[in-house]
């Protein structure tokens, strides 16, 4: 693993520190009028969410990890487990269910999502950033209810709650995006 100066980490970059591994999420160089730059970085822990704001000088080395990132392929779920093919190799691995977090009613039977490993340990999952999904219910609008544009509540066929313009209506496919959580298009 290549070690980088403090002051070359920037957001994104994944680094071992304190016998962890820590996502960049936010990095602040700050020179002050006396003494030596420094970098003030906020970081997330990989595999428990933990959050850490760490200061490291110009001149302290840190270990920056390379993540490997692989296609799979959802097969099904078992037992609190998502079951998934690598693309390439055809392997099957299973994944605990909350690697997805809050996203996981947006993973649909087949569907192939990037997986970020780690000497074969598996940090992180992301969806696709759009997802096609139908609407199961939403509220009547009143006409004349406002003039600026509104939104009214619709349930979708996944059990997620979002907010869609007021021309879709139930049984209409409607493209969501997924790290957002909200509205797109129509399908």
């Amino acid at each position: 693993m290549p070690k980088i100066n403090g002051n070359e980490i920037r957001p994104g970059n994944v680094l071992e520190h304190n016998g962890g591994l820590w996502v960049a999420v936010k990095v602040d160089h700050v020179k002050p009028g006396k003494g030596g730059a420094f970098a003030q970085v906020e970081m997330k822990n990989l595999r428990n969410g933990s959050k850490l704001n760490e200061r490291f000088r110009s001149a302290d080395k840190v270990e920056r990890v390379r993540l490997e990132q692989k296609d799979m392929q959802f097969l099904y779920e078992t037992d609190g487990m998502l079951v998934f093919m690598d693309t390439e190799t055809f392997d099957q691995v299973e994944l605990a269910a909350d690697i997805l977090g809050e996203r996981r009613p947006f993973l649909q039977d087949g569907m192939t999502i990037q997986v970020e490993f780690h000497e074969a340990e598996a940090l992180s999952a992301a969806l696709p950033q759009k997802v096609t999904c139908t609407i199961v219910e939403t509220e009547p609008v009143v006409k004349g209810q406002t003039a600026a544009n509104s939104f009214k509540p619709a349930l979708l066929d996944n059990g997620v709650r979002v907010t869609v313009p007021p021309f879709v209506g139930p049984g209409e496919a409607i493209v969501v995006n997924t790290e957002t959580m909200e509205y797109s298009e129509r399908a």
